[in-house]
Parts: structure tokens; sequence; C-alpha cells
């Protein structure tokens, strides 16, 4: 197990001390195969947005060797065309249960590899990862509608579906920004990538009429700003308009309503959201409001009905939601990669529109 002392870093007072981290980051690599693949939970399925969320947090942990794994694992199993699958049996590359290519899934390589540089500094790292971003990012790109937005997947035969999702345009568009600087510290200008995040952060600022109605997900409210496309005041009144409706005091942040359901995944990039716009208070308050998911082992629940028959559900321990609550204490407690990931240091500016 990591011990406690290479994650004194990742405490936080009523959220985790060094022990409780030291026990999350282990409950994270048991899960992890030899191969690198990072599953859910052992027997389930792998996405590549979650497996490089978990890669993220195992180097904001300090386990940087499993970390590169990960993303070894991505490099050996990408398709030609730059894609990844939507789901592989228990990460087994062999073994896809989803044969759409998700936008989103596949554009969050390049968050991870730009974490995973910012906290090693391995140059060779970034050489062997920079062809495998850019395929990537050609792969999501050529689904960008005319309106800025980007289309959602295609389909397991190619078939390209052009219908939006608020959520996963604005994972992208934080993905792009830190594909640009993997592009900015290589000297290998991208300028059509800089158009086409310019166009995608107008999109999501200022079109919502642009993607399919999920509004009754809390992430369709706060990831246009955890995405970076919206900003400054119009971030503030994203979030004050309906927090209300999402946050449940002591319990966390709803998935959906009205459903009375909190999930951890949602709760720390809540956090994560609040901490980037400025507002470590609350986002500490969110995370404390969590810790009823910590499950014997160190690992988080995926979410708790709070109504009726009050239960955890699904019954289900997942890297993905203790690999973001590790990335929220790490950006609260000035881990400079995280930070600079999350909270837009080192990334591209001027890409969103002005007022935003």
């Amino acid at each position: 197990m990591t011990p406690p002392e290479r994650t004194e870093h990742l405490t936080l007072p009523g959220v985790l001390t060094a022990g409780q981290a030291a026990e999350t980051v282990a409950g994270i690599l048991a899960a992890q195969r030899d191969s690198g693949a990072i599953p859910w939970f052992r027997g389930h399925h792998l996405d590549p947005w979650d497996h490089t969320e978990a890669a993220m947090a195992l180097d904001a942990a300090g386990e940087h060797d499993a970390a590169a794994r990960a993303y070894a694992w991505l490099a050996r199993h990408q398709n030609p065309d730059g894609s990844w699958y939507a789901a592989y049996h228990d990460g087994d590359a062999d073994r896809p249960t989803d044969l759409a290519r998700e936008t989103n899934f596949c554009a969050y390589v390049a968050v991870g590899v730009w974490h995973h540089y910012l906290t090693t500094g391995d140059e060779a790292f970034l050489d062997r990862m920079w062809p495998v971003v850019r395929a990537a990012v050609a792969f999501v790109l050529d689904l960008q509608q005319p309106g800025g937005q980007i289309g959602w997947k295609r389909e397991a035969d190619g078939t390209p579906v052009t219908d939006a999702l608020l959520t996963g345009s604005s994972s992208v568009h934080h993905a792009l920004r830190c594909a640009l600087a993997i592009a900015e510290h290589r000297e290998e200008p991208q300028p059509d990538w800089e158009l086409a995040a310019g166009a995608l952060a107008h999109a999501v600022a200022r079109h919502p009429e642009r993607f399919l109605d999920k509004g009754r997900y809390s992430m369709d409210w706060y990831y246009p700003v955890l995405g970076g496309a919206v900003t400054g005041a119009a971030a503030k009144e994203r979030i004050e308009s309906r927090w209300d409706e999402f946050v449940v005091p002591g319990l966390g942040v709803r998935c959906v309503i009205p459903n009375p359901w909190v999930t951890g995944g949602e709760s720390c990039e809540l956090a994560l959201t609040l901490w980037a716009m400025g507002e470590s208070d609350r986002a500490v308050d969110i995370l404390r409001s969590i810790g009823h998911l910590r499950a014997e082992g160190g690992l988080y629940w995926t979410g708790y009905v709070f109504e009726g028959d009050r239960a955890v559900w699904p019954e289900e321990l997942t890297t993905w939601t203790a690999g973001s609550l590790l990335l929220a204490v790490a950006a609260l407690g000035g881990d400079e990669a995280t930070g600079a990931v999350f909270g837009g240091e080192r990334l591209p500016t001027g890409l969103a529109p002005d007022c935003c």
C-alpha cells in the first residue's frame, strides 16, 4: 500500500487523513490490471474517460509508474481512426462491450497526458503520447458541427451522431485546451485546434439550443464552468442559479432531478468547479458532505438514495469516484499539476467568449 507519508499532501480536514488517502490510492491500484487498464472495478468495464481520471488520481498521489502504465494501455489500444471504444470488459482490449466511439471519452486523453507531464516532467513520455493525442483530437474534431458543438459519437458501423451533449462538449473544450498546451510546449502550433476550441466555447457559453436538452442532469449545470468555457461572473451566476435544485445539504449533489439520488462523482466535480471559481470553502463543504459514501477499504460508493428505502445505490465501489475525490483534494491542497489542469494555469487563454 502507498505509505501515508507519500499522501500527506492529500490531507483535508474532515475529508481525508493521510492514512485514508493512502487507503484510497491502494484501492485504485488494486483494481488496475497488469496491462495498465483501470476498470470501474474488477469484473466490470473500462471506459477511456474514467480510466484516464483514475490515472490522473494516481499521478496526484505520486504513483507515476502506475499512471504511466495506464497511458501506455491507451496508446497500445487506440483505434486506427484515433478513437477508443466506449467500453471494454474489465479492461480487456480484445473484449469491447460497446463499439460506439464517444468524442468526449476520446478527447480526455489530452487532459491526462498534460497532467502526467506536469506531474513528472517526463519529456520522453510526452514524445510517445503526442501522436496519440493528435490522432484523438483529429477523431473528435471530425465530428465538430458548423455551430461549434461536438457530435456525440460514431456508432459501431461508423455512422456519425451529430447531436451534441453540453457536458460532453464542455469536457472536449477542456481537453482541447490541454492538447493546445502540449502543442505549445512542443512548439508545434495547431491553429485549427485554436479555432475549433474558440467555436466550441462560443457554442457552450451562448447557444444552449445547439445541444440536446439534458438540463435535468447536474453535469449540464456545472460542466460548462469546469470545462473552462464559462468563467467569471457568468460562471458564478450559472452555479448560483440552480444550487438549491442540485445540492442536498449534508449529502452531496444530485445526479438528476427530481430523483432523490446523490452521487460521489458529481459531488467531487462540483467541488473542483467551485475551487476553480475561487470558492474553496464551499468546495470543502461539498467534499465533507460525501463522507457517508466512503466504504471500508477506502473506495467510495457511486451514490446514495436519500428518500424512501434509503440505501447505497448502485452497490459498486468505482475507481473513478475515488479518483475524482483525490483530484479535488489535490487541487484544494495546492498540487501544482492538478491546479494547472483544472484551474486553467498553463492552459491557453482567450478561447472563451469575452463575456463568459
